[in-house]
């Protein structure tokens, strides 16, 4: 009996100590997730025209279960199965309905960027170190759930009667709720998001260091397409997730 409850205890403690090695977190990855930075890897891969869906099961995070695994969509990418990933933020939706697939997702997490190295949370960590808070310029950076946006080079004529991205951002209240028209060239299509797609469009002017106007539409436009939209202006735009937009264009069409 002695023999037989020295073996239990022996075993109990195997075990307690197997729990402890399997949840204990990487110091790296407790770095990563104090600034909110999953480090995951890729279960399955579905591709289509414009994203690539990702099943995902984070490592070592104390907040998911042995087994759990999430979607997310990204712009399409090349991956693999096993793969380490690194994403911030991201907004959720619920019963998403891809018509591509035709398949319904409990929930997707739809991210602006994932990446396939840590580098570019280096600074942030270097910081949150040193200070406790998190702040960057640097372009690789993702600020709230959007990646930043870089500027084009460019130099767009505007329609006569239209409004420049500068003009229309420096004079954003007085456009406020009114239907106006903007040239220039896509810089970003996301198709089928909250049954609207989402494009980013630019035209070499710039205000306080805004040159980026986000619209939404139910036309379809490739990256590099100079377009003229007309649609309603619509600004302080809080969706929730950290995506605010200080000016938006909602059910834009195009002008031929």
């Amino acid at each position: 009996m002695k023999t037989f409850s020295t073996i239990f205890k022996f075993v109990f403690i195997v075990l307690i100590a197997m729990v402890a090695c399997k949840s204990k977190i990487d110091p790296k990855q407790a770095e990563l997730l104090k600034i909110g930075v999953h480090t995951v890897k890729v279960q399955e891969i579905i591709q289509t025209n414009q994203y690539t869906y990702l099943r995902l099961i984070e490592e070592n995070a104390p907040e998911m279960k042995e087994g759990d695994t999430l979607w997310v969509a990204v712009t399409k990418m090349e991956a693999t199965i096993g793969e380490t990933l690194y994403y911030k933020d991201g907004f959720p939706m619920q019963n998403f309905v891809s018509k591509e697939l035709n398949r319904t997702f409990k929930e997707v997490l739809f991210l602006d960027n994932i990446s396939k190295t840590a580098d570019f949370v280096k600074k942030e960590m270097a910081q949150v170190s040193a200070h406790g808070n998190m702040s960057s310029t640097d372009t690789n950076v993702m600020t709230g759930g959007k990646a930043k946006i870089e500027k084009i080079e460019l130099k767009i004529e505007p329609i006569a009667g239209g409004v420049t991205i500068a003009d229309l951002f420096a004079k954003k209240a007085s456009f406020s709720g009114k239907k106006i028209k903007v040239k220039g060239q896509v810089t970003k299509f996301s198709p089928d998001i909250m049954s609207k797609n989402w494009i980013h469009l630019q035209d070499g002017t710039e205000s306080d260091g805004k040159f980026d106007l986000t619209i939404t539409s139910d036309v379809t436009v490739k990256v590099g397409d100079i377009v003229t939209f007309e649609g309603i202006i619509a600004i302080d735009k809080d969706l929730g997730y950290d995506y605010f937009y200080e000016v938006l264009m909602e059910n834009a069409k195009i002008l031929k």
